[in-house]
């Protein structure tokens, strides 16, 4: 199982959005991109809007980011797109059997251990910006043009 890939496609959005910012940023534009369909970029689009990293106006086609790159962190977006709930990256099974040692004991055993990973990822992504994003990807393009 793997975190949804509406996270990566909300990072894709945003650092189209910034590159393309003299352009129009429409949903088929940015979906061409992504190599998806536009009404899933729209849907991700609402998100990244409802939290605020966003703007688009209602019967305008396109978007710009509603904050500078440098202060949206991959941790917002993942937070934007509900890729995960708090403390529920990872789901632990339900009714093991009680009478078994391991069965009785293995939730609150692993627990937190799982809440202490959850936290290590939301720490580097909270650590890393689109800026940055941006910034690696003009690099390998330029050093892709040598």
């Amino acid at each position: 199982m793997s975190i949804s890939s509406r996270f990566t496609v909300g990072v894709h959005i945003l650092t189209l959005i910034e590159l393309n910012k003299d352009g129009i940023s429409s949903s088929e534009f940015l979906a061409g991109s992504v190599n998806t369909n536009p009404s899933l970029v729209r849907k991700i689009m609402g998100m990244l809007k409802k939290a605020g990293l966003i703007e688009v106006q209602p019967g305008i086609a396109g978007a710009k980011l509603a904050k500078e790159p440098a202060t949206i962190s991959l941790l917002d977006v993942y937070k934007a797109v509900d890729v995960v709930k708090e403390k529920e990256l990872f789901s632990l099974h339900d009714n093991p059997h009680p009478d078994c040692p391991v069965g009785r004991n293995i939730q609150d055993s692993i627990t937190p251990f799982l809440s202490a990973a959850q936290f290590a990822l939301e720490k580097v992504l909270g650590n890393v910006t689109i800026e940055e994003v941006i910034k690696d990807i003009v690099e390998k393009e330029n050093n892709s043009s040598l």
